[in-house]
């Protein structure tokens, strides 16, 4: 719903509308969560929906990358190093959701992680006795 917050009473006429999100969980007696959201008007219930959730996805990515992957193992004292190992968990973290993505939750692998290639008719490897 579009509400006008009150938090400018000496010029009421500047309030502009903005969305009222409200969670309520049908096992609950009343209301857990609310947001208050500067959206246009325009925008769909699902993407502000997206958008008031975006923060918890944010939150649980950051706590992975400190708890697994030691983005909070850093313990020099520049910006540099701190930049390059944070640059380096990053890439990694990168990395584990790609290959999460190709494992569905149940299941086999959707997809293989590479290619395996045909190697030539002539092809021997380094060191292998000449053939007779």
């Amino acid at each position: 719903m579009r509400v006008r917050v009150g938090h400018n009473k000496l010029i009421p006429e500047k309030l502009q509308p903005e969305w009222l999100l409200i969670e309520w969980p049908e096992a609950e007696a009343e209301p857990t969560k609310y947001w208050l959201s500067t959206l246009p008007a325009t925008v769909s219930f699902q993407r502000l929906v997206d958008f008031a959730k975006l923060r918890w996805r944010i939150e649980r990515d950051y706590q992975e990358l400190k708890q697994e992957l030691g983005l909070g193992h850093y313990e020099g004292r520049g910006w540099r190093g701190f930049h390059h190992h944070a640059t380096l968990c990053i890439a990694a973290y990168g990395f584990l959701i790609a290959e999460q993505a190709t494992i569905p939750p149940s299941g086999p692998r959707s997809a293989a992680p590479f290619k395996t290639p045909r190697l030539p008719d002539n092809y021997r490897p380094r060191g292998a006795a000449l053939a007779a």
